[in-house]
């Protein structure tokens, strides 16, 4: 494995020509998962071609509602009253992520919360490339319990100070990619890089507020849920359910597949890769599921206690990437 070799090529001497000239590597909180929630706080730690940091910066930002699990990231409403929106932000925050690759554990989360954001604003953010360390770390091998940035902190010896507060875990995922990409660089890896597609399309629903204080709890009152891409309803699948993927064998058209965690390609695209290839795609997990995609099949959600229970099998991404590749027609 690359990372067997680790310990004698901490510094190759020979760097791969093809490899990106620096990275921004990303933390941000926010106030909940959804496609309508808001970051709280950013950081960025920006890195040379060889990951040496160059320079780092941390905002809080106003999310103009409630902060959500505040228990979780410690940002109550008291302390982002006067924090920047984020329109005020994103000018900064633009000029430490341009020309660089977007670098964050679990990055299609943060990738995704930041593109929002400046949708929102109505602009765009300078990112033309990201890396998931997720995905990084299993190319390289690295034996992790499980894929929590804890775990891939310990595994370099990187010591947390502050679990999620955003300039700290920018720091430790930092402090643990240098590592990492001097022993992609030393194995000759080349490195997950995925693309990323600015919004072009929101929609936001304006509530009335008075400045940046009003009487709502949590100090942001008038704030309403906001929709972003129109939702799309995909037809249904015309071909019927022919049963379970098996171990080896193609998948079928007509099987229903479902999606749990983070994935490397955008999900949505991921999803219409699969109904365009004739699959039905399962929104929940159930006795008639064929299939579940994860790349986590130990994170404890419940599609995969579900897909457990039912005894539904299970592949990650890269393994279901391939069958896309050749699937069976349905009968008759």
């Amino acid at each position: 494995m690359l990372e067997d070799r680790m310990t004698t090529a901490s510094s190759p001497t020979e760097w791969p020509a093809a490899y990106p000239q620096g990275y921004a590597v990303v933390d941000v909180e926010t106030t909940g998962l959804a496609r309508d929630d808001r970051i709280v706080s950013a950081a960025v730690y920006r890195l040379d071609a060889r990951g040496e940091v160059e320079d780092h910066w941390y905002t809080l930002v106003n999310p103009e509602r409630d902060p959500g699990p505040v228990w979780i990231h410690g940002l109550t409403s008291e302390a982002l009253e006067g924090a920047p929106l984020f329109r005020e932000v994103a000018e900064e925050f633009a000029a430490r992520l341009a020309g660089r690759v977007l670098v964050a554990h679990n990055a299609v989360f943060d990738w995704q919360m930041i593109a929002r954001e400046y949708a929102r604003a109505e602009r765009e953010a300078p990112v033309k490339q990201r890396l998931c360390t997720i995905v990084l770390a299993k190319e390289l091998g690295l034996p992790l319990p499980n894929h929590k940035l804890e775990s891939l902190a310990a595994h370099f010896g990187v010591v947390q100070r502050r679990a999620h507060h955003a300039l700290d875990d920018a720091r430790v995922l930092a402090e643990a990619f240098r590592p990492s990409l001097r022993a992609a660089a030393a194995g000759g890896l080349r490195l997950p890089l995925h693309e990323c597609r600015p919004l072009t399309e929101w929609q936001d629903r304006p509530a009335p507020r008075i400045g940046r204080q009003a009487s709502g709890p949590g100090g942001y009152g008038g704030y309403r849920p906001s929709s972003w891409r129109p939702s799309r309803k995909r037809p249904a699948c015309p071909h019927p359910n022919p049963g379970r993927y098996e171990e080896g064998k193609r998948l079928k058209q007509g099987m229903r597949v479902a999606f749990s965690g983070d994935t490397s390609v955008e999900r949505e695209l991921l999803e219409d890769r699969a109904a365009e290839a004739g699959l039905h795609v399962a929104t929940s997990i159930s006795r008639l599921t064929s299939l579940l995609v994860t790349n986590d099949p130990d994170s404890g959600t419940s599609k995969v206690v579900k897909a457990r229970q039912f005894g539904t099998p299970v592949v990650d991404e890269a393994a279901f990437g391939q069958l896309l590749r050749d699937v069976e027609p349905a009968d008759g």
